[in-house]
């Protein structure tokens, strides 16, 4: 979440322990002293009490750029230089629409 923020230049007015207050880059806070936007970088977990955006690292970044959480993903991924996850942790390989790739000789989830 932290290196999200840094990503989003985002500018902390209050900071206690992990809890971290300011403007929120969602909705744009017009006034630099703000502190409508929470966020907590141990849990990953932020809300603003303005605009009611809440959610993770991923859908923060997903509200800011306006791009759906999938293509959040794959940006910060490649934003990180990590290798994408085209592997779901059950093993299912899935394609750019986000569903499971079927053998049409099997019928079987490849």
């Amino acid at each position: 979440m932290a290196q999200v923020l840094a990503w989003l230049e985002f500018d902390p007015r209050r900071k206690s322990g992990d809890q971290w207050r300011g403007p929120c880059p969602v909705h744009s806070s017009r006034s630099p002293d703000s502190t409508s936007f929470s966020v907590n970088v141990a849990t990953h977990r932020y809300q603003c009490f303005r605009c009611g955006s809440f959610g993770n690292q991923i859908e923060l970044w997903s509200a800011v750029q306006g791009v759906t959480v999938y293509q959040a993903a794959i940006a910060l991924c490649q934003r990180a230089n990590l290798p994408i996850p085209w592997i779901s942790r059950r093993g299912t390989r899935w394609n750019r629409e986000e569903e499971p790739v079927v053998d049409p000789g099997t019928d079987s989830v490849s």
